[in-house]
């Protein structure tokens, strides 16, 4: 049994004035008709073995993420509402105690709720492949192969090749790799050299786990985690269709990466490639480099106008947006707020967002209507 374990509690502000605290990027749509929440379990459609999923997100977003699911007719098995946040190894262990008390033997395959991937059958191969470690006690990481030296991301270095040794995935493949080590976010000419190299991917953030094996792994680096969650979920209470974590237990717990806490230390660990048109469309210049452009090199949603526009993102979710006689812009328009930059310097958005959290602006909270691209429908 596979259990997708969807980690849906980012809040990032890279893509303001769309993405709010109250409504971030996960819960939105911004590549298709589907939000990035729903696509992240749509394309997990045709898996075998794979059992309803547990969501883990905070309070703010339970009845969002519980709505969501609901639209795509696919409910969860759990969703626990966190009361404070505490980073992604608290949340895998709170995930895998659930699932190890139902299955022991149970596969946990954990997802980020904000990413876009394109190539779906390559995705599968490369989940396949990692279920055939997993089930003989590998921690499986999917490294993303990287397309360009990335400044924004953390790289891992491949390992020795390893292969499967019984249970194979469906694919019979053979394109593991021990995990060398792992490496914080480069400067540019450094990400170059790992490009370069062949020998680098970059740290995705999605996992594959034996759920007694990763709590093994758990209990041994960070056993204060461990009691922490155990401790939450012992004295947290079941409401509707939620979880909710003890409070004082849960905000008592160590802040860690799954990646500090187990991957790093664990002699378990496996990496496994993956080239399927992965990005966490961190910025605006992002969704414009996967976006469908138009024959200038636009990419426009909702009511715009261009007229000799060139590769510029211009997105509308309330009027009419004119654009006239620029380049390489970034243009969103929300009721409340409208943002222009340069599209080659969207990831600096967060300056933005950070002074108008020194001015107690609401405009970084909410929005004050609903908007085109929140929810299920979408007019792209």
């Amino acid at each position: 049994m596979i259990i997708p374990v969807i980690l849906a509690g980012g809040s990032g502000t890279r893509l303001w004035p769309l993405s709010r605290e109250l409504q971030p990027k996960q819960m939105l749509t911004l590549t298709d008709n589907h939000t990035m929440l729903q696509n992240t379990l749509l394309r997990l459609a045709g898996m075998a073995e794979t059992a309803r999923p547990i969501l883990i997100c905070n309070e703010t977003y339970g009845a969002m993420v519980d709505s969501q699911l609901r639209d795509i007719d696919m409910p969860a098995s759990a969703i626990f509402l966190e009361p404070v946040g505490r980073n992604t190894a608290p949340a895998v262990a709170v995930a895998a105690l659930q699932a190890v008390a139902k299955n022991p033997d149970a596969l946990i395959l954990v997802l980020p709720a904000d990413h876009l991937i394109q190539d779906i059958s390559a995705f599968h191969a490369a989940l396949n492949l990692g279920i055939g470690f997993a089930r003989q006690g590998g921690l499986v990481t999917f490294g993303i192969v990287p397309d360009r030296p990335e400044t924004g991301y953390g790289y891992i270095r491949k390992g020795q090749p390893i292969q499967i040794d019984k249970n194979p995935g469906p694919d019979n493949g053979n394109s593991g790799f021990s995990i060398a080590e792992f490496v914080e976010k480069p400067d540019i000419q450094t990400a170059r050299q790992y490009v370069s190299s062949g020998d680098y991917c970059w740290n995705s953030g999605m996992f594959m786990f034996p759920v007694s094996g990763v709590l093994t792994e758990l209990r041994r680096f960070v056993p204060d985690i461990v009691v922490a969650c155990e401790r939450a979920l012992a004295e947290g209470r079941a409401e509707s269709d939620f979880f909710y974590l003890d409070h004082a237990a849960f905000a008592a717990c160590p802040s860690d990466s799954i990646d500090y806490a187990v991957m790093e230390k664990t002699r378990h660990g496996v990496m496994i490639p993956l080239n399927a048109g992965w990005d966490d469309v961190g910025s605006w210049e992002a969704l414009w480099k996967v976006g469908e452009k138009d024959p200038s090199g636009n990419v426009v949603s909702g009511d715009v106008i261009c007229v000799d526009v060139e590769n510029t993102f211009v997105r509308s979710e309330s009027r009419l947006v004119t654009v006239l006689g620029v380049r390489n812009l970034a243009i969103v328009e929300t009721p409340d707020a409208i943002l222009v930059s340069a599209l080659s310097n969207t990831q600096g958005v967060k300056q933005i967002v950070d002074r108008l959290k020194a001015q107690k602006r609401l405009e970084t909270r909410g929005h004050q209507q609903p908007l085109r691209s929140w929810g299920s429908k979408n007019d792209n």
